[in-house]
């Protein structure tokens, strides 16, 4: 998915090519009475251009909308209008208008003459709907920090699901009349075994019972082919890194929707040993 960054410089690149300029909004019809009826061009996010980051206790990254700052923007309305026909013509009796937010992020979208604009940045908060979720990394039930395991013999790995560790979790934020809903769900976990192994899982795996004897997983799994005794402690550094994907919408139908993406991290160390012969 493009970001919502990607999209503004796209659309914006454009409008100058057609000779826009911007107006503010208070030149043009009064947009802050009546009901809301927008149609927004742009969806998903970015920070300043970019999709990655540090994201919270990983190095995969996470996608955002400046999270810190305050969701206050500027709205304008393009002059010259979109024509009929155009990419960017919002519909018969639309009239499309620029966004301009506090972290440097441009979007365009179409309301209703007399529509009820607000003058918020709808990322902003979905982000801090995010914050209340406090989303944490997987809550690994295998492998067991207490288990010990054998080179050859395939692990299982699965996690325990809450709504904090797996998801579904909702929360919504509200600021300057506008509230923003968003929901989150792990979508995929990267295993990082500590052999030089990467397993992508992209659900919850499967619990083990014992009538699955040495079967392999069919959901998340791996096999250890050298034992960890010359690893640090004696045991491989084992990293489960979840993704979590966001879908937002701004409440009251009608208004702008998007994704997000954040990771977080957990990590435990499991000993691989050599099966044993007696003779």
């Amino acid at each position: 998915m493009l970001s919502r960054h990607a999209v503004s410089l796209a659309l914006a690149s454009a409008l100058v090519v057609a000779g826009a300029a911007s107006a503010h909004a208070g030149d043009g019809p009064d947009i802050s009475k009546g009901n809301c009826d927008l149609m927004s061009f742009c969806v998903g996010v970015g920070t300043n251009g970019s999709n990655g980051g540090s994201g919270r206790g990983s190095g995969e990254g996470k996608q955002t909308s400046s999270g810190g700052k305050k969701p206050v923007c500027t709205v304008r309305k393009a002059d010259p209008q979109p024509p009929p026909g155009s990419l960017f013509y919002g519909g018969e009796g639309k009239i499309v208008y620029e966004r301009t937010c506090g972290n440097g992020l441009t979007t365009f979208f179409a309301a209703a003459p007399g529509a009820n604009v607000p003058a918020v940045d709808p990322a902003v908060l979905a982000q801090q709907a995010i914050d209340k979720m406090q989303l944490v990394g997987p809550d690994i039930a295998s492998p067991r920090v207490a288990g010990r395991y054998t080179v050859g013999v395939p692990m299982w790995m699965w996690v325990n699901q809450s709504a904090t560790t797996f998801g579904p979790n909702t929360a919504s934020a509200t600021a300057g009349g506008v509230t923003v809903t968003a929901t989150a769900k792990v979508s995929k976990i990267v295993w990082r075994m500590g052999d030089g192994a990467t397993v992508t899982c992209t659900g919850a795996g499967t619990a083990y019972k014992a009538s699955d004897g040495m079967s392999e997983s069919p959901t998340c799994g791996h096999v250890y082919t050298t034992t960890s005794g010359g690893a640090l402690g004696g045991k491989y550094g084992v990293t489960a890194t979840s993704t979590w994907t966001i879908d937002w919408q701004v409440a009251g139908g009608g208004g702008e929707t998007g994704q997000l993406a954040e990771t977080r991290q957990s990590q435990m160390q499991v000993p691989i040993g050599e099966l044993q012969v007696v003779r």
